[in-house]
């Protein structure tokens, strides 16, 4: 443990959570999202151990296998290509928002960064409290504050994505985890715009390609609560899905354990989670939040730090799917290509809230 609070060794929380790092793949326009340097080529980190990162999780925590530990992979990054100081604590419930981002801001921290639409009162308190300190949010836009920058990711396509594919599952045969009900389901943590947007992406992609395709929608209202992902996804299940995607931080968990146990298909979100079961998740739904955060720990390092909105989209690569398993036809990867082809052109918006 370091001096301040919660703070977490570093080294310790990275052997918890390398595996992602490794994994996460941006393949929407098949480009892989990696910070490996070439074979025989040994990078030399420069010192900035004087300018100091503090991250605050949201509720889920650093084990939600998805956004929240997507950040720390970025401060990660950083402090290997930078070699600044970064240090993470865990909110373990909302209460904690404040006092965690007020601590690293007493503690001279030059970046703090607040990981989830649920901090935005927290953080417009805190980054006016502390005007010196710089203050990125990842999920929420703050648009009042000259020194918080603000990460907006535009889920709806990726969403969009992963639907289309699924609808297209839809139509196969002879695949075993694939039955006649033509029945997919979603399920949101909480309902705010960071998921529903993903929600909304995924349902208008279904039926973009399979019109007639019944899509269920269930809410398990929490970030942190496997068992009610396992139970709705159940629900859902035994009502005819065939595939399952959760959008629900270590909520979601539970969903993908159940498509796992009825030997059905679910989607990952934020990072690519195949891992977790890799004959059951076809595919994630990627959100790039490592990428955000190294980028602007390197910006406020270099003194580039700018107010406002950040969007990352497919465009630049700050959304995109991760590569499917094999039993996703080559024919079907090629057709959710073209789609992204006309997102990217401006030839279809996906919406970003449910109907």
């Amino acid at each position: 443990m370091q001096k301040r609070g919660l703070i977490l060794n570093r080294t310790l929380a990275r052997s918890a959570t390398g595996l992602v790092a490794l994994s996460l793949l941006l393949a929407g326009c098949g480009t892989q999202n990696t910070t490996t340097p070439p074979a025989g080529n040994t990078p030399t980190t420069p010192s900035n151990a004087s300018f100091k990162v503090g991250l605050v999780t949201d509720v889920g925590g650093l084990n939600d296998h998805s956004f929240n530990h997507l950040a720390y992979v970025g401060l990660q990054a950083a402090e290997a290509k930078y070699g600044i100081s970064g240090s993470v604590v865990q909110s373990h419930q909302t209460s904690d928002y404040v006092t965690n981002l007020t601590n690293f801001a007493q503690a001279g921290d030059n970046l703090v960064i607040a990981v989830g639409y649920l901090m935005d009162s927290a953080v417009q308190s805190v980054s006016k409290k502390f005007p010196k300190t710089k203050f990125l949010i990842i999920d929420d836009a703050i648009t009042n504050r000259p020194n918080v920058a603000s990460a907006l990711f535009n889920t709806q396509e990726c969403g969009y994505l992963v639907g289309v594919m699924s609808g297209l599952m839809e139509k196969q045969k002879g695949i075993p985890q694939i039955n006649n009900k033509n029945t997919v389901g979603t399920i949101g943590g909480m309902q705010i715009p960071p998921v529903e947007s993903y929600m909304a992406g995924f349902v208008a992609g279904v039926k973009k390609v399979d019109p007639s395709a019944n899509v269920l929608v269930g809410w398990a209202n929490s970030f942190t609560d496997p068992a009610t992902g396992e139970a709705i996804a159940n629900q859902q299940i035994s009502n005819g899905a065939d595939i399952v995607f959760p959008v629900a931080g270590a909520t979601g968990n539970g969903a993908i354990t159940a498509a796992k146990q009825h030997n059905v298909f679910a989607i990952g979100v934020d990072a690519n989670q195949n891992y977790l079961a890799p004959q059951t998740v076809m595919t994630s739904a990627l959100k790039a939040v490592d990428v955000a955060t190294e980028t602007v720990i390197g910006q406020a390092l270099h003194h580039q730090f700018k107010s406002g909105i950040v969007t990352f989209d497919l465009k630049n690569k700050g959304v995109g799917y991760a590569p499917p398993i094999k039993a996703v036809p080559a024919s079907i990867i090629a057709q959710v290509n073209h789609y992204a082809s006309l997102i990217e052109s401006g030839k279809i918006t996906p919406p970003s809230t449910l109907s």
